[in-house]
């Protein structure tokens, strides 16, 4: 449990070797990768706790986890799309324990991490309830299913427990207000899992549009999958003797066991999920919402595909920007910003630019420059001991998706809609407004 913190010492910014590497227009894979590796053995040679200096008990953040499936696990012990090594690896945080409804995740969970200790300490439970109600626990990661997200989230802060939850942090825009509402209210520091955030090609493509190097953005084109099904129409199964099938559905509507949707599966039906315009659209509708400096904000229209004048999902931005769901040069997931001035396209895979000299430009010390992090696992643990805003906190994991949840609403109503981002509602629409929360289930104990 964390005693008397010490500030974690600043890491410097590091950009000019990065920047003035890149002499291509196209940046592979590979190169992402050692990038990555390089930011990441930097801010350890000068960053305040490192794995080479030891870390006193009393400084190190006590984490709880709930939710291990492949995420979850990903984090605690580091996996794809999570930093090396998770959590578990890092000197200045103890894992305390881990709950999950599946048992044969919660026990593989917490043999992960008493063979890593060396020791039986971590406990594991069923009930989230239990884990929350310990005191020796600071933080808690969550990684469950997304109708879990904001629950589980407002629970934690209403405990007390910082939370870095995994994207999409909520089921609709309400949820995300709520969760934006209870962390102010309550002082919790909150990391959505948008990671993108902490990835140095992201914030320097955001801050080269920012800095007016494409001038006027005119359009935005978001590679992603689309939105789930309505529902899930499996026959019933008999209830594995492994899985709390109630608190697995938790808020969801009760339906009957089907191995469709459990322990996977659940991502493509719409009770449980936003299907990819949340999972994948969390990230990259996000870095739009970044680029455009829009994260006290977003669009105010939006045109569901009609095969006439809107053959693709669009939005329309009180500046002007139009922003459509839609194919990039390459098949992956990325974002296509095209200006009066030239063009940037970026995703996990390549970063392209017109002109490409783009690319080997140097932000100036007397230029914008955005939030500033290597690690997003490092940059939630610094907010926990500092208490400064982290990356992607709440307020920002709100707007970016809303503008996901927009989207699919736009889908399923088949019709345009007039959204006030000010107001955060529809603009004289009851029936779209109504499909701004939806009627949790109680599940009772």
């Amino acid at each position: 449990m964390v005693g008397r913190i010490r500030p974690i010492g600043r890491i410097r910014r590091i950009r000019t070797a990065e920047v003035t590497a890149m002499t291509s227009d196209l940046l592979s894979r590979r190169r992402f990768i050692r990038r990555s590796i390089g930011f990441g053995a930097a801010a350890a040679a000068i960053g305040g706790f490192t794995r080479a200096r030891p870390v006193p008990p009393s400084d190190r953040i006590a984490l709880g986890f709930i939710g291990l499936g492949f995420q979850g696990l990903s984090q605690l012990r580091g996996g794809p799309w999570a930093e090396k090594g998770g959590f578990i690896a890092r000197n200045d945080v103890r894992v305390l324990a881990v709950c999950d409804v599946n048992r044969q995740r919660k026990d593989a969970a917490q043999q992960v991490v008493k063979e890593h200790y060396g020791n039986q300490d971590c406990a594991a439970y069923n009930d989230y309830r239990e884990l929350l109600g310990r005191k020796d626990i600071d933080a808690v990661v969550i990684a469950t299913g997304d109708r879990w997200h904001a629950p589980l989230s407002i629970a934690a802060a209403i405990a007390g427990k910082d939370i870095y939850c995994e994207k999409p942090h909520t089921l609709t825009i309400r949820e995300a207000q709520r969760v934006a509402e209870t962390m102010k209210r309550y002082g919790t520091i909150f990391q959505a899992g948008t990671q993108q955030r902490s990835w140095f090609e992201f914030r320097f493509t955001c801050e080269l549009i920012r800095n007016g190097y494409i001038g006027y953005v005119e359009n935005v084109t978001v590679n992603v999958g689309g939105p789930p099904a309505w529902y899930c129409d499996a026959p019933a199964e008999p209830e594995p003797d492994w899985l709390d099938w109630n608190r697995w559905l938790g808020p969801a509507p009760w339906r009957p066991y089907t191995s469709k949707i459990a322990p996977s599966g659940w991502m493509a039906f719409r009770d449980y999920s936003g299907g990819e315009m949340t999972n994948w659209g969390a990230h990259m509708f996000d870095l739009a919402q970044w680029a455009l400096g829009m994260d006290e904000s977003g669009p105010i229209e939006i045109f569901p595909p009609d095969g006439k004048s809107y053959p693709v999902l669009t939005y329309k931005y009180g500046t002007g920007t139009i922003m459509t769901r839609g194919s990039i040069s390459r098949d992956v997931q990325g974002v296509r910003f095209e200006g009066n001035r030239g063009w940037i396209e970026v995703s996990r895979d390549h970063l392209l630019a017109s002109p490409p000299s783009l690319l080997r430009h140097r932000i100036a010390p007397h230029e914008l420059h955005l939030h500033e992090s290597q690690n997003h696992q490092s940059d939630f643990l610094d907010a926990v001991r500092t208490r400064r805003r982290p990356a992607s906190d709440a307020e920002v994991a709100k707007r970016s998706i809303t503008v996901c949840h927009l989207g699919n609403i736009a889908y399923w109503l088949n019709r345009p809609l007039w959204w006030d981002p000010e107001r955060e509602d529809f603009v004289d629409d009851p029936m779209a407004s109504r499909m701004l929360d939806r009627e949790a289930r109680v599940m009772g104990d």
